[in-house]
């Protein structure tokens, strides 16, 4: 066993150990490769902050039989050290003028900043004036409101359920005119938003997006503590507002900004583990670029391309995109195996947590998600991945389609015993895939934003045949917040997924069994929930429901449930 150190103020000429560490993890990284057995590297307390991504190729990986390992010194043990790996920069040259906090920034354009370890909101107003009237290439308005816009060109519309699941963003270009004052937007986004978002259902139909539910980033805006915008109008010298909460002054209270896209990058990692690592203060710049952010369902959004028109039912259509792009992470694994990430924290992230794209045998255990733009985890195209005994919560705060946890084209893949709270849409999500297993996990506080979803959702085909069923079990889903959601939603087209002992309560719908495409080969047996699901008077041929049980009474429901309720979410102390 090789032990290699590093700290905050070390020297990569030194010779990495305990009393002269070295001071950069690309220096660890090398000295780990050179050995190429088993190898532990401590990292010190403190912030490791970095310019650049964490990068981790095959050449890293441990030699058959044995593990490299990277984690917090004195990880496991009460002496735990606290380790960050930062891609912020910090913030400390503040000037004040008229209250306001001015920092010039270069050439970054952050979408999120923090202050004293507390997250700040980007400062916006409500939408348009309600006599805006959409045309081909933006707005017009007879109030004079836009005119005092200070920085047009960094103002951003956001489009709350645009579609209900859905809410986009989209950059305005200039603001012009006397009365009516028209309000152009970036091209291509605006065109591509008017080609995606149509829909016909019931007496509405609609064609291209409406008027925004929200207008963001400008100075003007800044009237709450706690707020701030990004000024672009000076190429290179970026400016930063912040409107301080009354606790905060600008000598003594730290800001950062996030700087770097990706913390760390694995491609073909083999054998490595990372232990009690907090991951911090990574960026997403692509919502603020020409395309926008044209969110369709989930992690996915719309870069152009193709339009498909979907049928949902009688008269009722849809318009998708015919490829979908996915929002990054922070964190990314690609084509790892044997990998395992235990004890870390994700937080203070621009876009998602950790993504895993195909690879197999990668664990993830005991890890907190937290503060993060988008979701918390994304796999797709993976085998074998162990997501256990994870807590996810307050994710999607920019980015409010994003579920908890999503899976996509994968495989034996098995979620079980996490925590999600206070998402704003899905708690879990699982796309087409075969033989995964979502078992004894909780969600609360789920669809808190956007409506159409539920606390754990499935569409499409989930394994083709008995053997290989998606199995949904053991989960407790209470308080599936917004109007119109299905606690646990079966959808467009899901098969072969066996359903039972699952608890629902607090939900609009607790289950639905009625979609379109119908279900096939769906079970559902022995679930416990507060009101029938839609359907269950008359389950559709391609359900089997039995053994269900509907119990209004909260006190009868949660005495019939005990068991379940106790087996499921977190276990030991981070219960």
């Amino acid at each position: 066993m090789q032990d290699f150190y590093v700290a905050v103020g070390g020297d990569d000429s030194g010779p990495g150990s305990l009393d002269r560490p070295f001071g950069t993890l690309t220096r660890a990284r090398d000295a780990a490769r050179d050995v190429g057995g088993e190898v532990v590297v401590h990292l010190r307390g403190g912030v490791h902050t970095i310019s650049e991504p964490w990068v981790l190729t095959g050449d890293d990986s441990a030699s058959e039989g044995r593990r490299i390992g990277y984690q917090a010194y004195g990880f496991g043990t009460a002496d735990q050290e606290e380790v960050v790996i930062s891609g912020g920069r910090e913030i400390s040259d503040w000037q004040v003028v008229d209250g306001v906090w001015l920092a010039e920034i270069g050439d970054l354009a952050p979408r999120q900043l923090s202050v004293a370890g507390r997250r700040a909101e980007r400062a916006g107003i409500d939408g348009l004036p309600p006599d805006a009237a959409r045309t081909e290439t933006g707005y017009t308005t007879e109030s004079a409101a836009p005119r005092s816009w200070r920085s047009p060109a960094d103002v951003e519309f956001v489009y709350r359920g645009v579609y209900p699941w859905t809410e986009a963003r989209c950059p305005v270009a200039e603001v012009s005119g006397e009365g009516p004052v028209a309000i152009t937007m970036v091209q291509p986004a605006f065109a591509l938003a008017i080609d995606l978002y149509n829909f016909s259902y019931g007496e509405v139909t609609q064609y291209g997006p409406g008027l925004p539910s929200r207008v963001e980033n400008d100075p003007t805006f800044l009237t709450e503590p706690g707020t701030f915008v990004v000024e672009r109008a000076r190429p290179g010298r970026h400016l930063l507002h912040y409107l301080p909460r009354p606790d905060e002054d600008p000598e003594h209270t730290p800001a950062v900004v996030p700087a770097v896209a990706t913390l760390l990058r694995a491609e073909r990692l083999r054998g490595v583990s990372f232990r009690g690592l907090t991951f911090a203060d990574a960026t997403w710049s692509g919502p603020g670029d020409r395309n926008g952010f044209l969110h369709y369902h989930g992690n996915s959004f719309y870069e152009g391309g193709p339009v498909e028109q979907v049928t949902l039912g009688e008269g009722a259509w849809v318009t998708v995109p015919g490829k979908a792009s996915t929002i990054p992470a922070g964190v990314v694994f690609t084509d790892c195996r044997h990998v395992k990430i235990e004890g870390c924290r994700f937080t203070r992230i621009g876009a998602a947590g950790l993504a895993i794209e195909a690879g197999a045998d990668l664990t993830v255990r005991g890890c907190d998600f937290e503060g993060l733009s988008a979701g918390a985890v994304t796999i797709t195209a993976a085998a074998t991945v162990h997501f256990e005994e994870n807590r996810i919560r307050h994710v999607g705060l920019d980015y409010s389609g994003s579920p908890g946890i999503q899976l996509t084209d994968t495989r034996d893949c098995v979620v079980a015993q996490n925590e999600v709270s206070e998402v704003p849409h899905c708690g879990i999500v699982a796309g087409p895939g075969e033989g995964t297993r979502i078992l004894r996990n909780r969600t609360t506080g789920t669809m808190s934003v956007l409506a159409d979803g539920g606390g754990i959702y499935l569409a499409g085909d989930q394994g083709g045949s008995p053997d290989r069923a998606a199995v949904i079990s053991g989960n407790v889903i209470a308080d599936t917040r917004t109007p119109y959601n299905f606690g646990l939603y079966t959808d467009y087209g899901a098969a072969w997924v066996t359903i039972e002992e699952n608890v629902v309560t607090g939900a609009d719908n607790s289950a639905v069994l009625e979609v379109s495409p119908p279900l096939e080969h769906v079970v559902y047996r022995g679930n416990f929930w507060d009101a029938d699901p839609v359907g269950a008077a008359a389950p559709p041929a391609g359900v089997r429901y039995e053994g269900n049980t509907t119990l209004t009474d909260p006190a009868e429901l949660a005495a019939a449930t005990a068991t379940i309720q106790q087996r499921a979410g977190l276990r030991g102390p981070r219960r």
